[in-house]
């Protein structure tokens, strides 16, 4: 065998491997939306897939492993496309604006991954109430954004740490009011957390901010 074809099996197999994971990854995201995480079973997962029983353990050891994988998987796509909307910020409203739009958009488009924080409200793993891990890890970034924007000038300097538990706390609660609705409006929640917040913030002296 040459090794132009040694490098060509290696590609295909590692293609495979790929594509073996994200099907489990995907089956995953519907069961444990469904079921929730403590009914959810091995089998239940790989069922959803066209899969050997077996092949599950070759990339995962237990469903709490693919739990995991699959929450830094949302939390890491969630929290880049926050940061990214942030850093487009000209001014205090932007930095608001985007970051509410970002993220009820983020939801509705996927609405998923929203009944999958539902059905794992009592885990931590999920961003479902401001003390899970992926939702203070979105509150750190988001608080480090402000800094920045806060250093450079971008924004005015404002209590980092209520702002952004602020904010995290009006996410968290106008996203479930949305999600309830039928249509989904995601712009029409973004702008009313927008002024919402910015309007009870304007409101404060400026010893207060």
């Amino acid at each position: 065998m040459s090794l132009q074809q040694q490098a060509a099996g290696r590609t295909r197999r590692e293609t495979n491997r790929e594509n073996n994971r994200d099907a489990i990854l995907e089956a995953a995201r519907v069961v444990f939306a469904e079921l929730g995480h403590g009914a959810t079973t091995v089998r239940d997962i790989i069922r959803r897939t066209d899969l050997a029983s077996g092949t599950f353990y070759n990339y995962f050891e237990s469903k709490e492993a693919v739990y995991q994988a699959l929450t830094d998987e949302i939390g890491n796509e969630l929290r880049a496309k926050l940061s990214a909307a942030r850093a487009k910020a000209k001014n205090f409203e932007e930095f608001v604006e985007n970051s509410f739009f970002t993220y009820f958009r983020y939801y509705a488009e996927k609405p998923q991954i929203y009944n999958l924080v539902r059905a794992n409200r009592t885990l931590d793993a999920f961003p479902s109430s401001l003390s899970g891990q992926q939702a203070q890890n979105g509150l750190k970034e988001m608080r480090r954004d402000m800094e920045k924007a806060m250093a450079d000038g971008v924004i005015p300097q404002v209590d980092a740490g209520y702002v952004t538990v602020s904010m995290g706390g009006v996410a968290f609660s106008v996203r479930d009011e949305m999600m309830a609705r039928n249509p989904l409006d995601p712009d029409g929640a973004a702008r009313f957390a927008t002024r919402l917040f910015l309007s009870g913030l304007s409101g404060m002296g400026d010893d207060e901010k």
